[in-house]
């Protein structure tokens, strides 16, 4: 990501086949088990947790090549970002998947997803337990492209 003179630059995938390319990234956001309790019981003031981390992180997946220096902005075919409730945190994980077909991966999308939907579980929480802490956001697999497909190891 250099130029001739060692400045960051954006890489250029003009000449790059287009492929199908997907990514799957996850997160958490543990919490105390009262506001683990108020979130399951969607008592919490600012209302459903879950749905609106999940719109968040769809949302910020889209623009993510305005939040990452020079990333590339992709027009996405698919991002599905789910928030569920993991009573063994206590708390919220959050999986995110992103496809698109082009000419660069979509992994910074799925994972900004991912770290929107945590921050946006923080910001409807706070109230509640100021405590949390955002987990492992993190890729688990891609696939496409010319370096192929990866899987994190179990």
């Amino acid at each position: 990501h250099l130029d001739e003179l060692g400045r960051a630059r954006m890489v250029d995938v003009s000449a790059k086949p287009e492929s199908e390319r997907t990514a799957v990234a996850e997160g958490a956001v543990r919490m105390s088990p009262d506001a683990f309790r108020a979130v399951a019981q969607q008592t919490v003031e600012k209302g459903d947790v879950l749905a609106v981390a999940e719109v968040a992180g769809t949302m910020a997946a889209k623009r993510t090549g305005e939040l990452i220096p020079l990333c590339h902005p992709l027009g996405l075919d698919l991002v599905h970002v789910e928030a569920r409730l993991e009573p063994e945190l206590p708390g919220i994980r959050v999986t995110a998947t992103a496809k698109v077909t082009g000419r660069t991966g979509v992994e910074m999308e799925a994972m900004t997803a991912v770290a929107v939907a945590c921050l946006t579980v923080y910001d409807m929480v706070k109230a509640i337990d100021r405590g949390m802490s955002i987990e492992e956001v993190r890729l688990i697999s891609k696939t496409g492209g010319s370096r192929g497909d990866w899987r994190r190891p179990e």
